[in-house]
């Protein structure tokens, strides 16, 4: 399989079969990430003839006759092959649509199992394509897409420089469920800076209660030095909140969210974590940040957050 620099995928997709189609980022602009700083260009994508000798070795290694005896001598369920594919890289979505139906073909040539095609997307790569493209993708497979919409708050995602505003998240979530494309809403905590953390999640809560997302997981903002951001935060530009006002904000999160979505902290960012569907696990959740607050001091949360590996 070819694989390019650190992989990266969402906790959620453990189960499915990682294909990359493309490396790095087309946007390659926002200050807080550092993801794909290993990588000695901003954007590539992967020539569809090493797709296909990626979907054919994986086709080998399903389909693979003493795989299947072990799992029956063992008495282990055998594998019915790959269910879902995830295309790797920080936003193949922003491909072309001819593109996506190409690579979608070629799964549905050699995993004739597959019944469905996540990927990682900016707000703006669904912009790009039709009302009609994006039906066509979802017959295709496409479903569950994860958007790094990290905020609602319009200040926040100009400062990083995310590319988009916060009505762009809002009008290609709709259109997106008019295609029957699902999809979650990665969410980082943090962003909005000291002092403004709870105005940044009221404001997150008015954007999101107009979309309908199948998650809404959230990160904690972790600043690496070799980010843009730890410049702004050396330069005074931009002060990091502490780690209590982060969890504060994710609490004014999900008391203000008000559509059917499941809410949960996702990945080694999070020092806390909770996971509940909202609203019924609404206290549930507020509760469980409250201990949080109490039980876990600012020092001992800091420590943690310097502590942390890149991510």
């Amino acid at each position: 399989m070819h694989y390019t620099g650190t992989i990266w995928r969402p906790p959620y997709e453990a189960d499915s079969l990682l294909l990359e189609v493309t490396a790095g980022c087309t946007h390659h602009a926002c200050k807080f990430c550092t993801l794909y700083k290993d990588l000695p260009f901003r954007f590539r994508m992967t020539p569809l003839e090493d797709v296909e000798a990626d979907l054919r070795e994986a086709q080998m290694l399903l389909n693979d006759p003493m795989g299947k005896l072990s799992a029956r001598l063992l008495g282990l369920p055998e594998s019915g092959g790959a269910k879902r594919v995830f295309l790797v890289g920080a936003n193949p979505f922003v491909l072309s649509f001819s593109r996506l139906e190409a690579i979608a073909e070629l799964i549905r040539t050699y995993l004739p199992s597959c019944r469905t095609i996540g990927c990682f997307a900016r707000v703006t790569d669904a912009a790009a394509k039709t009302d009609g493209e994006l039906r066509r993708l979802r017959e295709l497979g496409y479903d569950g897409i994860s958007i790094g919409v990290e905020t609602g708050d319009g200040e926040s995602l100009a400062f990083m420089n995310k590319g988009y505003r916060p009505e762009d998240i809002v009008e290609q979530a709709a259109r997106l469920d008019g295609a029957g494309i699902s999809y979650r809403f990665m969410y980082l905590a943090g962003l909005p800076g000291a002092g403004r953390c709870g105005e940044g999640a009221e404001a997150s809560a008015r954007i999101f209660n107009q979309t309908r997302p199948q998650l809404i997981g959230s990160s904690m903002l972790t600043v690496f030095p070799a980010s843009g951001l730890y410049g702004e935060l050396q330069a005074g530009r931009w002060q990091e909140a502490g780690e209590l006002e982060k969890l504060g904000e994710l609490r004014r999160l999900v008391e203000l969210l008000d559509i059917p979505v499941l809410f949960a902290t996702l990945g080694a960012s999070n020092a806390v974590w909770v996971q509940g569907r909202l609203p019924e696990d609404r206290e549930k959740l507020l509760a469980a940040l409250d201990e949080a607050c109490r039980e876990r001091s600012e020092a001992e949360l800091r420590h943690y957050r310097t502590h942390l590996p890149h991510l």
